[in-house]
C-alpha cells in the first residue's frame, strides 16, 4: 500500500491536465478496493461554480438529483469537511456535523441510488475554495479497511495536484435580486425570521435565499458572506452599519 501512494505520488504530480488525474484516481480507486471517488471543490456543485474543479464516477442519477435538488447547501459530508482538516469516514459525520432530519434524508437518498460508506480528505487552505477528494464503496458493501490510511495519502496527493491543475476561480459569483437583498439585511445583522418579514417572504424561503448565497460563495458562515459581499461590491459598508433612530 505504501508504494501504492508513493506511486500515485510520483504519477499525479506529473499528470498535465485533470483529465489525466481523474483517469489515474479511477484506476487507483479501484485498486484501493473502492468502487467510486469524487475530488471537487464543494463550490462546483452550486449553480454559479461550474467553473470550479469537480471530478468523479458517481452513479450519474445521483449526481443529477444532487444537483436539480440543491443538496449542496446541505451536504454533510461536505459541511464536516469544513470543520476539520483530517480524513474521517461518513460513519463519523455525527461527531463533526449536528446531523438533522434533511442531512439523513440526502444520505439516505446516496445510498438509494447505490453509494455505500466512504473516507473523505478535507482541504480547507485560506484563500481558496474548500475542497475535498472521496471513496466510497457500492451501498451494502463493507469499506477496505486494512487500506484506509493509504486512501487518505492518496487523497491529499491528489489534492495537491488539483491545486497546481484547476482552473482559476470566477472573479465573483452571481447573486439573484432575493439573494442579494437577504445578503444586505445579513450584513445588518438581521435573522431569517427578521428578513422574512422585512422582504414578505416566509421563514423557510428567506433561510433558503441566504443558504444560496453562501452556497455561492462556498462558506457556511453568515460573517464571511458579508465579508464576500463588501470585497464583491454586492453590498456597502453603509449597508452593513445599523441606521440609528
Amino acid at each position: 500500500m505504501r508504494r501504492l501512494s508513493d506511486r500515485f505520488a510520483d504519477a499525479a504530480q506529473s499528470c498535465p491536465d485533470l483529465q489525466q488525474l481523474g483517469t489515474l484516481l479511477e484506476g487507483t480507486c479501484r485498486e484501493l478496493g473502492f468502487h467510486y471517488f469524487a475530488l471537487l471543490d464543494h463550490s462546483s456543485l452550486g449553480a454559479s461554480g461550474t467553473d470550479r474543479l469537480r471530478i468523479d464516477n458517481y452513479p450519474g442519477a445521483w449526481v443529477e438529483e444532487f444537483l436539480s435538488a440543491g443538496y449542496a447547501a446541505d451536504d454533510p459530508v461536505h459541511l464536516a469537511s469544513r470543520r476539520t482538516n483530517a480524513g474521517f469516514g461518513w460513519c463519523d459525520l455525527a461527531s463533526l456535523v449536528r446531523l438533522e432530519r434533511r442531512h439523513h434524508r440526502i444520505l439516505a437518498r446516496s445510498r438509494w441510488h447505490g453509494l455505500g460508506p466512504g473516507l473523505t480528505v478535507p482541504a480547507n487552505v485560506p484563500g481558496e475554495p474548500s475542497a475535498s477528494c472521496s471513496f466510497a464503496v457500492r451501498s451494502g458493501e463493507d469499506m477496505p479497511s486494512q487500506r484506509l490510511h493509504c486512501a487518505e495519502l492518496i487523497g491529499a496527493h491528489a489534492l495537491r495536484a488539483a491545486r497546481r491543475l484547476r482552473p482559476p476561480p470566477r472573479p465573483r459569483p452571481h447573486l439573484s435580486r432575493r439573494e442579494r437583498e437577504c445578503l444586505r439585511l445579513v450584513a445588518l445583522g438581521k435573522t431569517d425570521w427578521e428578513i422574512a418579514c422585512i422582504l414578505g417572504l416566509s421563514e423557510h424561503t428567506a433561510r433558503q435565499y441566504v443558504k444560496r448565497a453562501r452556497a455561492a460563495y462556498d462558506t457556511v458562515s453568515r460573517t464571511q458572506l458579508v465579508v464576500y459581499g463588501l470585497r464583491d461590491s454586492w453590498i456597502s459598508f453603509e449597508d452593513a452599519i445599523p441606521q440609528s433612530g
